[in-house]
């Protein structure tokens, strides 16, 4: 069962990525951000359960960054930076 989650958080995160290299999603997007949040947080929440530290810090940090920028957007909304 961890696996399924592993696997679906991973996804959701590499189709965040790809959608916004194919141009089809803007990175500073809603759903981007979401898609991001969602799948780093579940990554991170299965290294913390394995006391995977690295990869708990990159998935962390992944999280709360996505989670600030959606907070920015629909708080606020600014539009994310883009460059």
């Amino acid at each position: 069962m961890e696996q399924i989650i592993q696997i679906a958080g991973a996804i959701a995160v590499l189709t965040a990525f790809v959608l916004a290299q194919f141009k089809v999603l803007r990175p500073g997007s809603v759903v981007y951000l979401t898609l991001n949040l969602v799948g780093s947080a579940v990554l991170a929440w299965v290294a913390l359960a394995n006391r995977d530290w690295g990869f708990l810090l990159l998935e962390g940090v992944w999280a709360l960054v996505s989670a600030v920028s959606l907070a920015r957007v629909t708080l606020r909304g600014e539009p994310a930076a883009e460059h």
